[in-house]
Order: structure tokens, then C-alpha cells, then sequence
């Protein structure tokens, strides 16, 4: 029997919490995918303000669910054998809790696990414009072999909605896992007359 492909997602206080919850949507209606989720208390609070949703709707749509408060979880550990992360949306904070190896909480322990056992960090920043701390902590993130990711509408394949545009984010991290999906067409070159 071949093992899950497993992944945690985290939902914090940045906004764009619609990105976290498509990322989990998209991932439950795939086979062979299990999801680990951590949302933390400013996450909720922006699930809320931005999407109407309470924690319990989002949490269904994960396979196992982490309190942000368990240091000592299952995936708080390089033991647990993960695909990686994805921290979508990540507020400045948490980047630079990352940034710094400030594990005070799950999320930044799984995160610090993630990338010390060598394993695929995707963090879907939310902010602008960036002062010097942020593309700091970037940096420093990236130099550690994580994957900044600010969800940056495309437009060359003309998004008729918020959806499609979300869509096509989702769609690019999961290419960076190597997951299938069907979410947004793929570049086949530039149309003729142009």
C-alpha cells in the first residue's frame, strides 16, 4: 500500500485567508493526499472577517487537525514523515518567527522541522508594500531552502474571477509538490497575431 502524500497547511493572521481555505478544498478532492492543519487565533479571526466562515468550517475540510498550542504533536517532530508545508496566507510574523528560528508555537515548530529535515516550505506571504525586516526574513528563509511565495495575480490567461485567480496560485504551489490538479490552464506560448 503506497503511503499518503501528506501535507500541513497553516492558516495565519495575514490577509488571504480564501488562499488557505481553496488549498485545503483542492487538496481534499485529491486521492492519496492527507492534510495536517494548524490555523492560528488571528487566522481564524481573518477566516471570519474575509470568507464569513468559523473555525469548524475549515477544519473539516482537513484530514487531521493541530491546535497551534500542541508543541508536542505529531508533526512538531522530524520523525513524522511529511511532504512539507504550506503557510497560506503567512503574516510578517510568522515569517520572521521562521526566519529567526523562533518555534514559540506549532506552526513555526513544523515549519523549523520542515526545513531542517530538508523538506519543500512554501510560504504565501501577504503583504505590501515590503519594508527592509520583510525582505530579510525572505531572504533569510530562501537561504534556508524555503519557497517565498506571494500569491501574485497572473493575468496572460485572462481570470474572468477573485476565484480563478486564487486558483491559478493554489495551482503554481502545487506544482511545486509535484501534486496533480486541474485548477488553471497551463502556458502553451503566446497566441498567434501577437
Amino acid at each position: 500500500m503506497n503511503k499518503p502524500v501528506r501535507i500541513i497547511v497553516a492558516i495565519t493572521g495575514a490577509t488571504g485567508a480564501v488562499y488557505g481555505v481553496r488549498l485545503l478544498q483542492h487538496l481534499r478532492t485529491l486521492p492519496g493526499i492527507e492534510t495536517h492543519l494548524m490555523i492560528s487565533d488571528a487566522g481564524v479571526l481573518n477566516i471570519h472577517q474575509e470568507l464569513e466562515l468559523k473555525r469548524k468550517d475549515v477544519e473539516v475540510l482537513a484530514h487531521v487537525v493541530h491546535s497551534v498550542r500542541d508543541v508536542g504533536a505529531s508533526i512538531a517532530s522530524g520523525s513524522f514523515q511529511s511532504d512539507g508545508m504550506i503557510i497560506a496566507p503567512c503574516s510578517m510574523k510568522t515569517l520572521a518567527a521562521v526566519a529567526h528560528g523562533f518555534a514559540d508555537n506549532l506552526i513555526t515548530r513544523a515549519a523549523d522541522v520542515v526545513l531542517k529535515e530538508r523538506r519543500r516550505l512554501v510560504l504565501m506571504v501577504r503583504e505590501t508594500p515590503f519594508n527592509l525586516a520583510h525582505l530579510r526574513n525572505m531572504t533569510a528563509v530562501t537561504e534556508m531552502g524555503g519557497i517565498i511565495f506571494p500569491p501574485l495575480p497572473n493575468f496572460y490567461h485572462r481570470p474572468s474571477s477573485i476565484d480563478e485567480m486564487v486558483d491559478h496560485s493554489i495551482a503554481r504551489v502545487l506544482d511545486l509538490f509535484q501534486i496533480e490538479h486541474q485548477l488553471a490552464p497551463r502556458w502553451s506560448g503566446l497566441k498567434e497575431g501577437t
